[in-house]
């Protein structure tokens, strides 16, 4: 029996040791499937002060330099042979936004995370990991 095999695979990435795992897993899968990959990673509005929300400057160089960070993601599954690869930046709590937003639109078939998010409320009052995988309406693997 094979196993199924995924035409489009979102990772979700944010620096953390899991993420990096599942980052990687992505890039396995996606090239093996043959694939398309969308990395995403989402901007929280946790770690802005009010004036910080509240300045259009600040908040367009916080997605300014996700958007030149996540790029690096994009580069390092397009020379590990990846053959298509795109990148989304998005906005707010993290699980909520991929699960509300990113997934009806991008419509992947598998969602790709790590178990334990990097920073934030979340990593000790709950799971993101958790939420998208109760509450996703695809595939979710969760890397650990």
């Amino acid at each position: 029996m094979n196993p199924k095999e995924f035409k489009k695979i979102l990772v979700g990435v944010d620096d953390s040791q899991d993420a990096q795992l599942a980052f990687r897993y992505a890039m396995n899968r996606a090239k093996n499937d043959g694939a398309s990959l969308v990395i995403v990673t989402v901007s929280e509005n946790y770690d802005m002060n009010v004036y910080q929300a509240l300045s259009k400057d600040y908040v367009n160089e916080k997605h300014k330099r996700l958007m030149q960070h996540i790029a690096k993601y994009q580069q390092v599954a397009e020379q590990f042979g990846v053959k298509d690869v795109s990148t989304v930046v998005a906005q707010g709590n993290p699980g909520k936004v991929i699960v509300d937003e990113v997934i009806k639109d991008v419509q992947p078939d598998l969602l790709v995370i790590g178990a334990q998010a990097k920073s934030g409320i979340e990593k000790h009052f709950g799971s993101q990991a958790a939420y998208m995988a109760k509450y996703a309406p695809i595939s979710v693997l969760v890397v650990r």
